[in-house]
């Protein structure tokens, strides 16, 4: 800016709103990317929310004295990367993710309910996306960035238009100019590339723009041959430079701001010209005047923040208050708010200023894919920013159109019209969300209010509550695993295991299986490894459970390959499989062995059918009917007798499969269609189903084996996430394992055939997201560390033993309690002409007490509260108004060390008659994570 004129924005002022204008109770997450995690259109806010591939949807605008509700949409199983907003659609979002994929998503007008899925889908690319942008005036036309390649998509055919020439390196931030004739990148390799994509692939224009090859970004001026990129110089400083592709060996200017390590996030407004450069993780925005004629980039203002940035979006300039002289709205999305700051250029008079606000682009597009590609260059309607003259029309896009208009179900009291969940729906309780009607206490403790409050605050509590989940040290880890092949089925595991090897899918072509030795971890070789060639894509795949040597694959070819690896581990690819299974007329979607009979395999297929193979022969035994839909899962019972299937239809059914073909019985299954997995628990007398509520709500249900028809027992709301929850059940403990494809959390519950049921227990959470998450033999565990459950975890590029343990004070001793007999689950107890003979078998229980070690049961001797006594438990008796005492009475497990028990109970009388009780325990030296128990408490039945 030269001294002859002065800038309209030069005292420009940003102004925080109260914290009650706030976006609040929101829990943001940061994906590992290019992108700034939030965008907004002219009325939504999208932002990436703290689980993988989850994004949180709000309003812009209150609507009157009502709090905006934050809604949660499952996108993609993996971080989502980056998203946009349509410029012409304000309900038309798309989204990139690390899964490799683009989609397209229609939200919902008023009274309608989120979208179970995508309106389209781009790819999959061969990296993860990491820029996407819609176009400027062709409506149907965005662009991705995915590793080194950038492709231009026309999205009505769902087919790219081109693809440019690969770059040197990670693409980190690509944009179109504002009239959509160019493309500018920015990479990892230094280079600032301007591309015409409709003229030729190659880069119309190269030059060094950064000197570090740390992120960098870039925008385009509201002039089309000017843009600013940001990146780092030499010294780590960061800098912004203001570019001329007219002259664009050299920037015309350039400024350099501090030394930092966060990447600057460059926000442009076009019209003004206003620069706001925001720093992830900081507390400071800076605003500077991008003037090409001059050329200059003056500063105009700071703002300091309250909170730490997580990423930053402008509002478009058509939902700006225009009469309170607004320039320019910032929205700071925070860990747990998202912050509106808007920028005001101070005036005296009250009305509309043309010299602030000129016209600007409107939501009606000049062109579609094929004009754009013809070589139209026609630009977008400018319309008026003043109020009296704004009768913008509107614009529905084609790409997804928008859904009938059925009013949402069920909606919680306080959500707004058009979302169909709250904010609460992701946290996670700890007892069921709803209960069947079949559902009553078996405590012995009364229904009166106060004795419920009681029962909630002295209620039953799992022994594996403070169970604790590690990650091994990395001489364990099998690392520099290249090409994961991520494309299988939602419900299948992806992988895996037995006590001797892994198979992983990979990528390549060929359905390639690549075969890793548990015992040999360390890092892979950087050439190809030797694989199992099946020829098409795997769908699912498992080791046999009474042959480590044999691995069942399923292709989408509907056949079946029983592989045999070597003993010494695969040394060569392999091509020809030990058998084939031909039969189903479908893609197949499940396998799982027997559990007790040999050479017994069950399949699933799109055919609709459950097919029963004898591998001895290698033939086709039986058949079940009865689906309607596709089959997401199936499970043995434990005793092999009978087998259970949950289907999109929406039924969970039982079969005999020696029987009869025809279920035994059927039940209601989950209410939502995305996905489901099915698991027999508490010794085959319940059935453990995981799936999707109507507002695709990840959930738990329990259903009594013996009564299908009558619903499930228990229900266990979880959370909002796009994956299916994948369960792994241990029998010995009653323990199982949730966690998604994507998901960097894994659930634990303890599982009871009686009221409350589930029993949650401490979670395990990973930095990063996994792929991936199975359960080891119970052989694999360390006994003597009181490790009750050893998974493995399969990462982008390495594989993770995970450790489950539980704090114990005296290792010593062999924890009998967590270690009863297992089963020997690698010996069948009956082969597989006796099963379908009609025969049945038990298997062979196993002791896991290590030699020399002495169960802790057998230790005797001692007093109540003594070392070696037995442990205290207390009986709570009125003694008076506000007074209780606690009677000690023998019980029949030892303590090992010495007790000082504490019972304080406070009581507050709440009318009518009711009493709030609260009671706190305090224990010295007591041995809490031991084997015995910890003082019980139960309550006299005339206490209340």
């Amino acid at each position: 800016m030269n001294r002859f004129k002065v800038s309209k924005f030069r005292h420009t002022e940003p102004r925080q709103p109260r914290r009650e204008a706030w976006i609040g109770d929101i829990r943001a997450g940061t994906a590992p990317s290019c992108g700034n995690h939030i965008k907004a259109s002219c009325s939504l806010i999208a932002f990436n929310s703290d689980h993988p591939g989850v994004l949180g949807i709000v309003p812009l605008e209150s609507q009157g004295e009502d709090k905006r509700q934050v809604t949660h949409l499952g996108c993609h199983s993996d971080l989502v990367t980056d998203l946009d907003f349509s410029p012409f659609d304000d309900f038309l979002l798309a989204t990139a993710s690390a899964d490799r994929t683009v989609k397209l998503w229609r939200l919902p007008l008023s009274g309608q309910a989120l979208p179970s899925g995508p309106g389209l889908l781009l790819g999959p690319e061969d990296a993860q996306v990491e820029v996407l942008q819609f176009h400027p005036t062709a409506d149907g036309v965005l662009l991705s960035a995915a590793g080194r390649a950038v492709k231009v998509w026309d999205a009505t055919k769902q087919q790219p238009l081109t693809e440019l020439a690969t770059h040197g390196d990670l693409v980190q931030g690509a944009a179109w100019s504002r009239d959509g004739a160019l493309l500018g990148t920015t990479c990892k390799d230094k280079q600032l590339r301007i591309f015409d994509p409709r003229a030729k692939p190659e880069a119309a224009q190269s030059t060094p723009a950064h000197e570090n090859s740390r992120d960098g970004r870039l925008v385009w001026t509201g002039t089309q041959e000017y843009l600013v990129s940001t990146g780092f110089n030499q010294m780590r400083e960061r800098e912004v430079k203001l570019w001329d592709t007219r002259l664009f060996s050299a920037a015309l200017t350039s400024l350099t701001l501090d030394t930092s390590p966060r990447s600057l996030v460059p926000l442009l407004d076009p019209d003004s010209g206003l620069l706001v450069l925001a720093g992830k993780g900081e507390n400071q925005l800076y605003c500077y005047e991008a003037a090409p004629q001059q050329p200059a980039l003056s500063p105009v203002t700071q703002c300091l923040l309250e909170s730490a940035l997580r990423g930053a979006a402008l509002v478009p300039r058509r939902a700006l208050a225009v009469m309170g002289c607004e320039v320019l709205r910032v929205l700071q999305l925070s860990d747990t708010a998202i912050v509106p700051i808007s920028y005001h250029v101070p005036r005296k008079t009250v009305e509309f200023h043309e010299d602030l606000f000129p016209d600007t682009a409107g939501c009606v597009p000049a062109s579609d894919p094929h004009a754009w590609w013809a070589g139209s260059d026609q630009q977008v309607q400018r319309v008026s920013l003043h109020p009296a003259r704004r009768a913008h029309p509107s614009f529905t896009s084609c790409l997804a159109p928008p859904a009938e208009l059925t009013p949402a179900t069920a909606q919680p009291a306080g959500t707004p019209e058009g979302f169909s969940s709250t904010p609460s729906s992701l946290t996670s309780p700890s007892t069921p969300s709803s209960l069947g009607p079949s559902l009553t206490s078996t405590s012995g403790i009364g229904t009166s209010p106060s004795q419920r409050s009681l029962q909630s605050l002295l209620g039953p509590s799992s022994k594996f509550r403070h169970a604790q989940g590690s990650v091994l040290h990395r001489d364990s880890h099998i690392t520099n695993l290249k090409g994961l092949n991520l494309t299988t089925p939602g419900e299948s595991d992806g992988f895996c295991a037995n006590q001797l090897r892994v198979a992983v899918p990979l990528l390549s072509s060929g359905g390639q299986v690549a075969v890793l030795e548990l015992r040999k971890p360390g890092r892979l070789p950087d050439t190809a490894l030797p694989t199992l060639q099946n020829g098409v894509a795997v769908t699912d795949l498992a080791w046999d459970p009474f042959d480590p040597h044999r691995l069942a694959v399923a292709g989408e070819d509907a056949r079946i390959r029983l592989w045999r690896v070597p003993p010494d581990g695969l040394q060569e690819v392999l091509t020809m499989p030990e058998a084939v299974l031909t039969g189903h007329t479908e893609k197949i979607y499940s396998l799982r062995f027997h559990p007790l009979a040999a050479d017994v395999l069950a399949s699933s297929s799109y055919d609709l059918t459950v097919r029963i193979w004898d591998l001895k022969v290698g033939a086709e035994r039986l058949r079940l009917q009865g689906h309607r839909d596709q089959i997401f899962g199936l499970a043995w019972s434990p005793d092999g007798q009978q087998l259970a299937t949950v289907c999109k239809d929406g039924r969970l059914r039982i079969y005999e499969p020696r029987g009869s073909p025809e279920p035994l019985q059927e039940g209601p299954g989950p209410e939502g269609a995305r996905g489901a997995r099915v698991v027999w628990v508490c010794d085959g007398h319940y059935l453990l189903v995981s799936g999707f509520d109507s507002r695709s709500e990840r959930q738990l249900l329990l259903y009594s084996a013996k009564a299908l028809a009558g619903g499930p027992s228990a229900v266990l709301g979880l959370d909002v996430a796009p994956s299916t929850l994948l369960p792994s059940y241990d029998p010995d403990t009653g323990l199982v394992l949730l966690t998604g494809k994507g998901d960097t959390r894994v659930f634990l519950y303890e599982l009871l055939p009686e009221a409350p049921f589930f029993l949650e227990c401490n979670s395990f959470t990973s930095p990063d997201p996994h792929k991936g998450f199975i359960l080891l033999p119970k052989t694999e565990c360390d006994v003597r560390e009181v490790e009750f459950a050893r998974c493995l975890r399969l990462r982008q590029t390495s594989l993770e033993p995970v450790a489950f343990r539980l704090p114990r004070v005296r290792k010593e001793f062999f924890q009998d309690d967590v270690f009863p007999d297992t089963t020997v689950s690698w010996e069948p107890a009956l082969s597989a002409e006796a099963w379908l003979g009609g025969a049945n078998g038990t298997p062979r229980l196993l002791s896991l007490q290590p030699p020399g070690m002495t169960p802790a049961a057998e230790c005797h001797g001692g007093e109540a509260g003594e070392p070696g006594g037995p442990a205290p438990t207390g009986l709570l008796r009125r003694r008076g108004r506000g007074r209780v005492g606690l009677a000690c009475a023998p019980a029949c497990t030892p303590a090992a060390s010495s007790l000082a028990l504490h019972c304080r109970l406070q009581e507050s009388l709440v009318p009518p008659r009711t009493s709030r009780l609260s009671l706190k325990l305090e224990a010295t030296s007591w041995p809490w994570h031991t084997s015995f128990q910890k003082p019980h408490l139960s309550v006299d039945s005339n206490f209340l």
